[in-house]
């Protein structure tokens, strides 16, 4: 059975500066009691011979050349925009000041 206590609630909870109710520690001890029996479970069954993993499936990423293809012309990027000014497009100021 895990030590966590109402108390150890408290202080956890003072220490990272976060207000809680009574009934919020009540819960929280409740919780984070199962949630550190729970890694206990996992710790006795974890043995040295066992290599750690992040994903239960081996993974790798798969790339493929980087070989330049056909690109827009300026006109047809254009195209679809709303608003254009020569060969950009034009967008209302973000910070309510033109530049």
């Amino acid at each position: 059975m895990s030590e966590i206590t109402p108390e150890v609630v408290a202080h956890l909870a003072d220490l990272a500066r976060i207000a809680l109710t009574d009934d919020e520690i009540q819960k929280l001890t409740g919780e984070l009691g199962s949630i550190v029996d729970n890694v206990a479970k996992v710790s006795e069954v974890a043995t040295p011979d066992v290599e750690a993993t992040s994903h239960p499936i081996p993974l790798s990423n798969v790339f493929r050349p980087d070989v330049p293809g056909e690109t827009l012309t300026p006109a047809e990027a254009l195209a679809g925009a709303p608003e254009h000014a020569s060969d950009r497009f034009k967008v209302s100021a973000i910070l309510g000041e033109e530049q």
